[in-house]
């Protein structure tokens, strides 16, 4: 996994990044159908409407690396939404996850299994941003400018989980990861973020988990026609939120294109919620890193070598300190990543 600073501009941060690019001679497959296409033009419309910093991020890249702006930005906005031809032509994008935030004893903590094919782990990142007028933030990406999960300076963390959705059914707008972005650069708490995220348009379904240092957390479940607020579960032990590769919802069901395919979500769901009631107890930085190493139940012990947890997170959000697993957490330990605490805290 990489671990890049970037700070300032967004067009230098994306020429920053282009560079290095450029510096490893790393190349992108950017063969996209008539559909993608069309779909990553319209998207960038819409990208560009609410944050072209980040176009501009993109431009930057772009421009360096000598890419086609306008075909690599739609390339980017196929990403966990339309790219059913990555990868030689597999037909659906394969990618599972667990991630879920609760609030016990005065601990606000949120913890995540990335599972994607294993191809894309050595690729990772974990990276620090500083843009100019936005919020600081860590993100954890298996791409790169938009990613999977991330925890900014107020607190606020912002993570996607990926629903599967036929094809007719996409539309113009924000795929998942851009919206983890965006919200982590744009929102210093959940209800902020809510506020925010109800105005985007949705490219295709996805879970988006909000939780902040206050203990507000919510899944927000995201088609591109409507979106349904989630609350979190509230008992006498605290609160929890957990979301998976579907929707938990009753009334969302019938929007879940997956047609059960789903890497066993609702049985890592369960073993969740179930380990909030009986394992989380008191060490909660232990007792959360065991639930992610499956030690509970069905988290990561996929036998599919095809897929894999490539990295395991754990954010505590009132502190802002990080521990990750980089790779299967059975057999990697989590190590501190302090970045973010010591930007915020001047150390």
């Amino acid at each position: 996994m990489y671990h890049l600073r970037l700070k300032g501009d967004h067009y230098q941060m994306g020429v920053k990044r282009g560079t290095i690019f450029q510096k490893a001679n790393i190349s992108f497959p950017l063969h996209l159908d008539t559909f993608q296409l069309n779909h990553g033009k319209e998207s960038e419309k819409i990208l560009r409407e609410f944050f072209p910093e980040v176009c501009e991020e993109i431009r930057g890249v772009s421009e360096i690396i000598g890419a086609d702006y306008l075909s690599f930005i739609s390339w980017m906005l196929c990403m966990g939404c339309c790219m059913y031809n990555l990868e030689n032509n597999i037909p659906v994008e394969i990618r599972g996850c667990t991630a879920f935030a609760y609030s016990k004893d005065d601990n606000i903590i949120y913890g995540r299994n990335n599972d994607l094919p294993p191809y894309l782990r050595d690729g990772s990142k974990s990276e620090i941003y500083s843009p100019q007028n936005g919020n600081r933030f860590n993100i954890t990406t298996s791409s790169f400018i938009n990613g999977e999960e991330g925890l900014n300076e107020h607190g606020l963390a912002v993570a996607m989980t990926f629903v599967m959705t036929r094809l007719e059914k996409i539309k113009p707008g924000f795929n998942s990861c851009f919206i983890v972005r965006y919200l982590l650069e744009k929102a210093d708490d959940t209800e902020t973020a809510i506020s925010l995220l109800m105005e985007l348009p949705i490219a295709s379904n996805c879970n988006i988990l909000l939780a902040d240092k206050n203990g507000k957390m919510v899944v927000v479940e995201c088609t591109p026609d409507k979106k349904n607020i989630r609350e979190a579960i509230t008992s006498d032990n605290g609160s929890i939120v957990c979301t998976v590769n579907s929707f938990t919802s009753d009334e969302y069901a019938s929007y879940d294109d997956s047609n059960g395919d789903d890497y066993d979500s609702a049985k890592r769901y369960k073993v969740v919620m179930n380990s909030f009631i009986d394992k989380i107890t008191s060490n909660y930085l232990e007792n959360t890193m065991s639930l992610l190493k499956g030690e509970y139940g069905f988290m990561c012990q996929y036998e599919d070598p095809n897929f894999q947890t490539v990295w395991s997170s754990i954010f505590n959000l009132k502190n802002l300190m990080i521990y990750r697993a980089e790779g299967d957490p059975r057999k990697k330990k989590f190590i501190t990543d302090s970045r973010l605490h010591d930007i915020k805290f001047g150390r």
